[in-house]
This record gives C-alpha cells, structure tokens and sequence, in this order.
C-alpha cells in the first residue's frame, strides 16, 4: 500500500512539471493532491504526503494540514490550526471533534465537552453522530450517565448511536442490582444497530450485542429471553463460543440438560483462548452429573483437566517464543502462516491456533496501538534502508562520472592546443614569405578565424571545467543525505526495538494472564473430580451398611 502512494505522488510531482504535465486540469491536480493527503492521513501513511499538504489549495486544504500536524507530532500547531478552521466557513464540526477528542484524551473533560457539544450543534451526519457518542463517552466517564442518555436520545439509529447505548447499558450493569434498565439499553442497542450501512459492521455489532442481552437475562432468570437472544447469534463469529456455553446455561435452568451439553459440546471445537470455551469444559461434566452420569461426569471432568494441562504447554511455547524472537514474530506474523501445526491440528485439545489468541490479545487497544506502532516502524526502516542503497548507488555514479568527465577534459584540452599551436606555427611561417594583396587577405582570414577558435576554446574550457564542479556539488548533496538517512534509519532502528519491547512485554502479561486462567480452571475441574470422587465414596459406605 505504502508504495502504490508513492507511485501516485510521484504522478501527481511529474504533473506538476511543465515539460513532463500530464493532460489534467489545475482543478484535477488539485483534487488528485487532495486525495493524496486524504488517504495518507486516514491510513497514518504521512512521510509522503506530509510536503504535498502544504501546497493544497481550496475549502479543505487548511483542516488537512492540520490533521498532519496533529499526526506527525506537531500538536501545538496543529491545535492551533484546527482552531482556525472551526473559526473558518468548512470543516468546523469535524474540527471540534478532533479538538474534542484530544482534550478528553488529555484529561481535559471541561474543554473536551465544550468542543464536541458544539461538533454536535453544528455538525451534521457521520461527524455529528460520532460527536454524540464521544460526548456521551464523556459524561459516562464522568460518572453522569443521567446526561449520557439525553445525548443518544438525540442521535440517529446507526452504528455510533448503537455503540452508545452499549456502553450505557454497561454502565447501568455496574450501577443497578437489578439488570433490567441495563437490558432496556441493550433492547435500544440493537435497534439502532439495525440501520447500520455497513453489514459486516452491523453484524458484529449485533452478535456482541445478543450475547451480551442473553447474559444479562440469565442474571435476571429469565432463561427462555437468553435463548431467545442467544440462538440469533451467528455461529461464524467469535463470540459464538460464549454464546454457545450461555446458551448451554439457560438450557440447563430450564432442566434440559442434553440439550445444553450439546451447546458446551459444540463450544468445546472452538480455541480456549476464545472466552467461554474454558467453562464449557467444565460445564460438560456438571451436565453429566445432573443427568445422573456419574462415570462419564468424571471422564468429563478428566478430558476437561487433560486440555487444561496441554493449553498450559502450548502457552508456555508461544511464551518461549516471543522471548527469543519477539512477540511480532510469534503472534502477528507466524499467524499468516498456513502450513504451521498450530492450523493443521484437529484436535483442539492438543495445540490452538495463534489466531485465536491474537484475536483475543488484540481486543486490548493498548495492544493494537503497540501492534500498529512496530508494523510502522519497520515499513519505515524498510523505507530508509531502501533509500540508503538507492543514495549510496547514486552516489557511486556521480563519482565515476566524475572520474571520467576530468580524464577526458584533460585528453581533449591537450588535443585541442596542440592543434592550435600546430595551426600559429604554420601561419607565421607564411608570413615571413613575400605574398600578393590575395595572399595576404587569406592569411588574414586565417588569422581571424585562429583567434575565434581560440576564444571558441577558451569557453569550452569554461563550460567542460564547470560541469565536474556541478557533479561534484550534486556528490556532496548526495552523501550528505545519505549520512542524514543512516542517521534516521539508526533512530528508526532504535525506536523499533523499543515498540518491540513494549509489545513483547504487554503479549508476556497477557499470556501469563491466560496461563493463570488455565490454572484456575485446572483448579476448578480437580475440585470437581474430589467432589465426585468423594460422593461416590460416600454412596459406597452407604451401600456397604446397608
């Protein structure tokens, strides 16, 4: 991607030369740079784009250079700009959300609310919803979700709107013992993620939603409203496996126990790093013992044990490796592999795929912002070790061109006076003969035109002379960028192996984490084998006084 945007500025730098133009308008050129910088600031691919958005011109030109300025790190003209465009005629409401949003991200909640209150007065479609939710986001934060509520009953059904009532809902989950103002939100949730334009979008959000609504009816007993929610759920998802052990609960308070080990069966195939599929183990042998299996209760409770043991070993692995090669390697990059163990094994609980757990470790945005720190490091130490080889090749070339351009000064300047001097010699020659008035005049054409080649030399000389000087300056230019670029290039390197560090330590925590989850559920299933174990030893003594 970086390099087809490089292809396109190239374009749009060769168009802006009058020999080289492409048959395009100014007002074409003009929309083509615009896109440029558009693209580049929504994909964070700004190196090539960052000179190009000083030279646009139009209605947006000022609010995309201050979205670069606030990219690149330069926050302070940034602000400044983004102010002057919410003081301008375009872009005001998309410009007090950004402003908005950087000050809630510095703390500044008095001043973050003031900008995107005015985002949401101002503003209209995609910028006004998104400022409704931050703004909600805000007063939740706050601890005022009696504000937050007024604000998405202003807001559009659609994704932003949907997402605040989410959020809401959780809120009122943490607050209310009793869930039902938290399942209201929910209900309204889904509604308005029904008219979500993006159907992928929409579907992701629908099934976080349902299984989020099932949990919360389980919670208020009310079994058959989570199988109602439940069963919507899309069983290519990555909630499907909580979904299929909640399901498997509701079930089970309804008595009907077979059906709900079908549920924890079929949520059994999925990874353990997928949350609910731990408990669905372990819901396994519970069913078997409510239904009176005994035996296969505890052969349950045994296999469930076996896959918690081999996950603990899969986890200490990939905890090896991120160690000795980083967790990019591990985690990120290992996982586009298709021909590794980790996708060829059918047995789930044997070896997981590292999908699953990159899925679930990027579900943290402190671990996707450090996941998208390293990828851009290292494109842009790619980059500039591409650039280095390119100057230095240059460099190679200015310097035998100007080895060659001195020899062959220094050949033809010889040359071209010996012929000169051969010439003088043989005109003064003939004038020391007597000669007629035509003789004379020829000698002093001769002459004339001596003098002439002999200035003609004399600029040549000038001009061969100037052209190494030329090359040599364009030399100096090159290695000095070549020595700027290895200097980048080894600062890129040195923030690279920070962001790696700070990745490789935040994936050792969250494996760490997920290895004490196998333990705590390892201590759960061996509790239950000892519950059993003694209840049927208690039967037996029953049984043996009788």
């Amino acid at each position: 991607m970086f390099s087809s945007l490089k292809f396109a500025f190239s374009i749009v730098m060769l168009s802006s030369v009058p020999s080289l133009a492409v048959p395009a308008t100014g007002q074409a050129l003009e929309k083509l740079k615009e896109g440029l910088v558009r693209f580049g600031v929504t994909t964070g691919q700004l190196a090539p784009v960052s000179e190009l958005a000083e030279q646009l011109k139009g209605k947006s030109a000022e609010f995309l250079r201050a979205q670069v300025l606030m990219s690149t790190g330069r926050t302070a003209e940034g602000i400044e700009a983004l102010t002057n465009v919410v003081e301008g005629q375009y872009h005001r409401a998309e410009a007090a959300l950004l402003l908005g949003r950087y000050q809630a991200a510095q703390g500044e909640i008095s001043e973050a609310r003031q900008w995107l209150e005015f985002a949401v007065r101002v503003g209209f479609g995609e910028t006004r919803q998104e400022a409704g939710y931050w703004l909600a986001e805000l007063e939740l934060k706050s601890g005022r979700s009696e504000k937050a509520g007024p604000v998405l009953a202003k807001m559009e059904a659609g994704f932003w709107a949907a997402n605040g009532y989410l959020n809401l809902s959780s809120e009122y989950a943490r607050s209310d013992l009793n869930p039902t103002r938290a399942l209201v939100a929910l209900r309204v949730a889904m509604a308005m993620a029904e008219n979500d334009s993006d159907p992928e979008r929409k579907d992701h959000l629908l099934n976080r939603l349902r299984v989020r609504a099932g949990y919360l009816a389980l919670q208020n007993d009310d079994p058959d409203k989570a199988i109602g929610f439940l069963e919507k759920v899309s069983l290519e998802s990555d909630n499907t496996p909580q979904a299929l052990y909640l399901h498997g609960l509701a079930l089970a308070e309804k008595g009907n126990h077979r059906a709900s080990m079908q549920s924890w069966h079929r949520a059994k195939k999925f990874p353990l790093a997928f949350a609910g599929v731990a408990d669905a183990w372990i819901a396994m042998g519970r069913g078997f013992d409510l239904s009176g299996y005994l035996g296969q209760a505890g052969e349950a409770y045994l296999a469930a044990n076996a896959a918690f043991e081999s996950e603990r070993v899969t986890l200490r692995k990939l905890a090896t490796g991120i160690r000795e090669q980083g967790a990019y390697k591990s985690l990120v990059e290992d996982s586009r592999a298709s021909d590794l163990e980790w996708f060829l094994a059918d047995s789930r609980t044997l070896t997981q795929p590292r999908m699953a757990y990159l899925l679930d470790f990027l579900a943290q945005p402190e671990a996707q912002r450090a996941v998208r720190r390293v990828a851009a490091l290292r494109e842009l130490g790619q980059g500039l070790a591409q650039q280095q080889r390119d100057l230095g090749i240059l460099a190679q070339s200015l310097a035998d061109q100007l080895v060659l351009l001195d020899a062959q000064h220094d050949g033809e300047a010889t040359e071209h006076r010996e012929r000169q001097m051969t010439l003088v010699r043989r005109l003064e020659e003939l004038t020391t003969k007597p000669l007629n008035a035509a003789q004379a005049e020829v000698l002093r054409s001769v002459s004339e035109t001596l003098s002439d080649s002999a200035d003609s030399l004399q600029k040549l000389k000038g001009r061969v002379s100037a052209r190494p000087s030329t090359i040599r300056k364009q030399l100096d230019q090159t290695r000095t960028l070549r020595n700027q670029t290895e200097q980048l290039s080894a600062r890129s390197l040195s923030l690279a192996q920070q962001a790696e560090k700070h990745l490789d330590q935040l994936a050792l925590d969250y494996v760490n984490e997920q290895d004490n989850e196998m333990a705590n559920a390892i201590d759960k299933t061996a509790q239950q084998i000892a519950h059993l174990y003694e209840y049927l030893a208690l039967e037996n003594i029953a049984e043996a006084t009788q």
